[in-house]
């Protein structure tokens, strides 16, 4: 063994010790990593920072940002609505759950796909009568599992085939890891649904948001073409039943009816006064096709003869708005539009704001702010929305940009509680960000262009149509994992530059595999599930790669199947918290504890392993 050798084992032993002792971030250990190896001399200094214009790098990073389109447009939300039985059993429910989690992770990014079905899970849970956790992990693990059926479903299949290519053997297509990935997705799917539910443990909730705020009362919009528009208040109980929320009264020609009966017939411009939780508004307002009256309404609420502005927050009569003052530019912010966010404020006792009303002190003229929504404890308000009156202990929903939230909080001695993720539906940017995501896989998978340029092209194209304007991009990129993915791809060639990784391959081939192929495929798949569990999925790949590959050379056998046998199993982490973000986002809203991911996750990996193993020596014959 030489000193390089050596070394580079050291480094990389320090390495996978520092990510599962777990004191640093992954990016930190990481980078640490990349530049011991350069101070070792085993990476050239102008080498260090190449993987920063890896195409796996790149594509991830425009994966995720196409995601975020995906997200906050409402695009997941109807589908959603759609494909899910609204009356079925536990099985067939968590069946179309699970299972639209898994299609959602092979095209988009799967912790994204697991934030934006969770609320769907907790309604789920309820209506099922099951504990949040008995739905959460079945969902986690689905969207775990569907991630691996496409090249860009999770990191680790783009880095898997970063390193075919620089064997090469060429890129991985598109969809080349689909027949073994959706076999395996497939089997797991129907498990979690039918069995592995029941396996996991009945905790109760910890809580989803960390504190309760109460029901917001506030104004929607019925459009003409809306849902609601023709229907009366009991036929429209069982969607605002669905949803969680009520309605408290109408205004219909300004002129406001409180206690609505339910003969009320609903007109289209009738504006709907709706009690409910901030997380059911996006569920109504995208299944009945109305709009939030202070965020869509085109009427400047602090001026009634002003021009009326669109969603976009262009007037009317076509008139330029000002750059010079950034509160007029964002009059009229669109929930969908990333430049703006929700702020839960929380109206202090003594406070300037006390007994003053939103268009009474002009707040969006002078912030630039909506007001969504207003939360008081046990009453309720005869006032419409905009002069509504604050008092101390009042929760305002507010719409804006951030720096003007917090300027308006500090002026009025308001304290933020909570920033919200409602995403507030717009149909038209629903269809761009389905139609540019669509666009980038179909170019990347008939080969119309590389998977990165393609990619790449489509977040252009975002940032041109706005369903994820320009300040949201780089906010929509998960900026530790790029830093891991380009810091360890050097070192992993370091590994195979050095001979390291054909060391280890010989070293397992010749004390564990013995010379058998398939052993030894099993073996890489099963320490790559293990490292997977207690490290960094994508940091599994990076490492095993390389290792794959030199088991492969020494066998004498196509390294394909071995490095499809690492996609597999750095997608397969749920025996613990650790192993995957999803993982971890459950673990407060379920109530988990770290052992209890092992009782459905053990049983699961056994099923992978059965079914991927005859699958990759049926697709990629060795």
């Amino acid at each position: 063994m030489t000193n390089d050798q050596l070394l580079i084992l050291a480094i990389l032993l320090s390495t996978v010790g520092m990510f599962l002792w777990g004191r640093w971030r992954h990016d930190m250990v990481a980078a640490a990593s990349l530049l011991a190896c350069v101070l070792a001399g085993l990476i050239a200094p102008r080498d260090a920072f190449a993987g920063f214009g890896h195409p796996a790098v790149i594509t991830v990073a425009c994966v995720l940002v196409l995601s975020r389109g995906l997200q906050t447009s409402g695009a997941v939300d109807v589908l959603a609505r759609y494909a899910l039985p609204k009356k079925a059993g536990p099985a067939i429910s968590l069946a179309a759950l699970v299972g639209l989690g898994a299609v959602l992770s092979g095209f988009m990014n799967n912790v994204g796909a697991m934030a934006l079905l969770m609320p769907v899970a907790i309604q789920l849970a309820k209506r099922l009568d099951l504990t949040p956790g008995q739905v959460l992990m079945p969902l986690a693990f689905g969207t775990i599992l569907g991630g691996m059926t496409t090249l860009i479903g999770t990191p680790p299949n783009l880095i898997v085939s970063g390193f075919r290519n620089q064997q090469g053997g060429g890129s991985f297509a598109m969809f080349d890891f689909t027949p073994v990935g959706l076999a395996v997705a497939v089997t797991g799917v129907i498990f979690v649904a039918l069995v592995g539910w029941r396996l996991v443990p009945a905790r109760q909730q910890s809580g989803v948001e960390g504190f309760e705020t109460g029901a917001y009362l506030t104004e929607v919009r019925v459009s003409e073409d809306s849902k609601a528009a023709g229907k009366t208040l009991r036929e429209l109980e069982q969607v605002l039943d669905e949803a969680g929320a009520q309605v408290v009264g109408l205004v219909r020609n300004e002129v406001r009816v409180n206690a609505p009966t339910p003969r009320h017939t609903v007109h289209g411009g009738d504006i709907l006064v709706i009690e409910a939780e901030a997380e059911a508004l996006a569920n109504l307002l995208s299944s009945l096709g109305l709009k939030l009256e202070e965020a869509m309404s085109p009427k400047d609420m602090d001026d009634p003869e002003k021009s009326r502005e669109d969603a976009t927050g262009e007037t009317s009569k076509g008139g330029d708005r000002s750059e010079k003052n950034p509160a007029d530019a964002e009059k009229a912010p669109s929930g969908t539009s990333g430049d703006v966010v929700l702020m839960e404020l929380a109206v202090l006792p003594g406070a300037v704001l006390s007994g003053r009303s939103a268009s009474g002190m002009l707040l969006r003229t002078r912030y630039g702010l909506n007001l969504l929504a207003v939360s008081r404890q046990g009453q309720r308000s005869t006032a419409r929305l905009r002069s509504l009156t604050f008092k101390a202990g009042d929760l305002l929903l507010m719409q804006g940009p951030p720096e003007a939230i917090s300027e308006f909080a500090a002026d009025n001695d308001c304290v933020p509680l909570a920033e919200r993720e409602l995403r507030i539906p717009d149909k038209r940017k629903a269809w761009e960000a389905g139609i540019i995501m669509a666009a980038a896989v179909g170019g990347a998978a008939f080969g119309l262009l590389p998977a990165a340029i393609s990619f790449a092209a489509g977040v252009l194209a975002s940032m041109a149509l706005r369903t994820v304007p320009p300040r949201a991009v780089y906010e929509a990129i998960d900026w530790p994992v790029i830093v891991l993915l380009a810091a360890l791809i050097p070192v992993a060639g370091a590994m195979a530059s050095t001979g390291t990784a054909d060391l280890i391959a010989r070293f397992l081939l010749n004390h564990v595999a013995q010379g058998h192929a398939i052993v030894g495929l099993t073996l890489i798949l099963v320490v790559t599930m293990f490292l997977s569990d207690l490290m960094n999925n994508a940091a599994t790949a990076a490492v095993m790669c390389p290792i794959a590959i030199g088991t492969s050379s020494a066998l004498g056998v196509s390294p394909d199947s071995f490095l499809m046998a690492v996609a597999i199993g750095a997608s397969c982490a749920f025996l613990t918290p650790i192993g995957h973000q999803n993982n971890t986002l459950i673990l407060g809203p379920g109530g988990f504890r770290f052992g209890d991911y092992w009782r459905l996750g053990l049983p699961l990996e056994v099923l992978v392993i059965a079914v991927s193993i005859p699958m990759l020596l049926l697709v990629w014959p060795l």
